[in-house]
């Protein structure tokens, strides 16, 4: 209700708004009939391309963490991990152990590490897509349907990782938006690129390498806004934003800022 208006006021000149695809859709098409600017910061299903000269250990560890930061609610989690087909049942391992040692449970215990799904309808949402990836052939190497054991109630979901993942399947398609991670196997650096590039959304990418010069190379094949490099973190001096359905316009840095600009010039 507020998002309608807000977008369709003829005195607001412009509207910038951090949710979902779908969302920002609305307020683009509700803002289309008075011409306003509208920015949108959307979601992402990102890729974490892992290459064949990184550590394993610490790159699969370091990705399954972001994952299940903030219960999987994070816009920018690397939730698809594209892995060397040669050490891909070694990840799957890596990462299964990694997701079996997050501690869930209430947020206001000091040993808890990761708390509840936000809300009724998105907990639901996140057991309905690890249905489908389990009816769609994916292999659960951890976690699964249903609440952790030793928890009766609450929207508490199992910090999951499917393996077997095909690009095509649905939970690596959609926003889950929780704390599942789908692990890929690739063939060569080319086909890691097709893969990371095959997808609606382009908000984040994430690379594991010890070679900075391939890193660079990489980086700039890779249709996302922002891509970070071997567990880098959030830098809000630079400009942040995404491509394709993960919006348009940029926050934070010289471009967040003018984006709230408008251009006159003046002759005579």
């Amino acid at each position: 209700m507020v998002g309608t208006a807000l977008s369709s006021h003829r005195d607001v000149d412009m509207v910038s708004i951090t949710g979902s695809t779908r969302a920002g859709v609305e307020v683009a098409v509700s803002a289309a009939p008075t011409v306003k600017r509208v920015t949108q910061e959307l979601g992402g299903k990102s890729p974490l391309v892992i290459l064949d000269d990184a550590d394993l250990q610490a790159a699969v560890t370091s990705g399954v963490a972001q994952v299940m930061l903030n219960s999987g609610q994070t816009c920018i989690a690397p939730t698809r991990m594209l892995v060397p087909r040669a050490q891909y049942e070694q990840a799957v391992r890596i990462a299964a152990a990694a997701a079996n040692a997050v501690t869930v449970g209430d947020p206001a215990d000091a040993q808890t590490r990761m708390g509840p799904i936000s809300n009724r309808a998105q907990y639901e949402k996140v057991q309905r897509l690890i249905g489908i990836g389990i009816e769609e052939g994916a292999r659960v190497a951890a976690g699964g349907p249903g609440r952790p054991d030793g928890i009766a109630q609450g929207f508490y979901a199992r910090p999951t990782i499917f393996a077997d993942v095909r690009n095509d399947m649905t939970i690596a398609r959609e926003e889950i938006f929780g704390p599942v991670l789908c692990i890929l196997p690739y063939d060569t650096e080319d086909d890691a690129v097709a893969i990371a590039n095959d997808t609606e959304f382009g908000l984040a990418a994430y690379i594991a390498s010890s070679n900075p010069e391939r890193t660079r190379k990489l980086a700039a094949r890779l249709r996302a806004g922002s891509v970070r490099i071997n567990g880098a973190s959030m830098d809000i001096s630079v400009p942040f934003g995404g491509y394709k359905a993960s919006g348009n316009g940029r926050e934070f840095g010289p471009e967040g800022i003018a984006e709230y600009l408008e251009t006159k010039t003046v002759t005579g």
